[in-house]
């Protein structure tokens, strides 16, 4: 497996996410796979509504178009005072972090951004520029990590392995498949089709048709019954905020297939990507994002419930340390209860 070509566009960031003569060009994940339909944004308030009506999708994506958006704004007031400058990114941040709320890279990205405009201002540059300029390279080492990640992954498979994995766990899962072809080994997946978006089956099955690994699809409330029957040997998703002391956070439905899998025995690994988010101690430092109840009643814009039912939809739930069997990061792999060894040896968990 060496053609880059055969690579599915989800692999790499730059595929999905451009800044380009003031606009904000994003791929549209809703009409994937059967459409390429990229949309253009002139402010930030449009790339916060492509965030929020999931557009684009995906803790570190979205951060980045998240950074982006700050870049539109200190272009609308390009030529103003510095005060002007710092409080329309600042406008910008706020409404930026109320789109997302679970995943941790969209607050450091917006925290890096504001302190970098202080910066820019103070030197002289232009803010834009210097926004753009982070952001981009935000994402170059956002794939690099990525493929990092994914081949320490793909060094835990084995040849013959039947992974079942919950939503669309990234570049780093594509990453995974790569890898795991280039050593020669042989796995199939079993994906949840992960209502109301339906990531696992459009997202992560046409990325595994793409990439020639078996894929077979399922739905949300079928792989207890899979693992019951042998017919799955790991469980791997990614996570959007991972705990200094090893809970995960991640896709809504996580948690259940976590408590199944350690109950007969498979391994749960997950995609760690960049290690965990140093200021999150525990599951207090978590916030769930729970978003409209109307998406729960529909499936691709059709509605799947008679009027007057009620609905409910957290977004996320959290998944304690002793289900997960190991987190693999692009720096190796690493027990959960362990993961704060990530940041370094002088890192103390508090």
């Amino acid at each position: 497996m060496s053609d880059k070509q055969n690579i599915p566009v989800l692999a790499c960031r730059g595929n999905t996410l451009r800044y380009e003569d003031g606009q904000v060009i994003i791929l549209n994940r809703k009409k994937l796979p059967w459409e390429t339909e990229y949309i253009t944004c002139s402010t930030y308030e449009e790339v916060a509504r492509a965030i929020e009506l999931m557009i684009i999708q995906g803790a570190p994506p979205l951060s980045y178009a998240a950074g982006y958006g700050l870049a539109l704004a200190a272009r609308s007031v390009r030529g103003s005072s510095p005060e002007k400058v710092l409080k329309a990114i600042g406008q910008a941040a706020e409404r930026m972090a109320r789109t997302r709320p679970t995943g941790s890279d969209l607050w450091y990205m917006l925290q890096d951004l504001l302190d970098l405009a202080e910066k820019a201002i103070k030197g002289g540059e232009d803010v834009e520029a210097s926004i753009v300029r982070h952001v981009t390279c935000q994402m170059t080492r956002g794939d690099e990590v990525a493929e990092a990640c994914g081949k320490n992954a793909a060094d835990l498979l084995v040849d013959g392995d039947k992974i079942l994995t919950h939503c669309f766990a990234g570049a780093a899962m594509i990453w995974m498949l790569v890898h795991a072809l280039r050593q020669g080994k042989k796995v199939e997946l079993f994906a949840t089709e992960t209502r109301p978006y339906l990531q696992g089956a459009r997202l992560l099955a046409s990325s595994a048709v793409q990439l020639g690994v078996p894929v077979t699809l399922v739905t949300d409330g079928m792989p207890g019954y899979l693992m019951y029957r042998g017919m799955v040997t790991k469980f791997v998703t990614t996570a959007d905020i991972i705990t200094l002391d090893g809970h995960i956070a991640n896709k809504v439905g996580t948690f259940q297939y976590a408590m199944v899998a350690q109950h007969m025995g498979i391994p749960y690994f997950v995609l760690g990507y960049g290690g965990p988010d140093p200021r999150a101690n525990g599951v207090e430092d978590i916030t769930i994002e729970e978003r409209d109840p109307q998406e729960v009643l529909e499936c691709l814009g059709k509605r799947t419930s008679v009027e007057g039912v009620r609905a409910y939809y957290p977004a996320f739930d959290i998944t304690p340390p002793n289900y997960v069997s190991a987190v693999i990061t692009d720096r190796g792999v690493f027990p959960a209860t362990l993961v704060h060894k990530y940041l370094g040896n002088e890192f103390t968990l508090h």
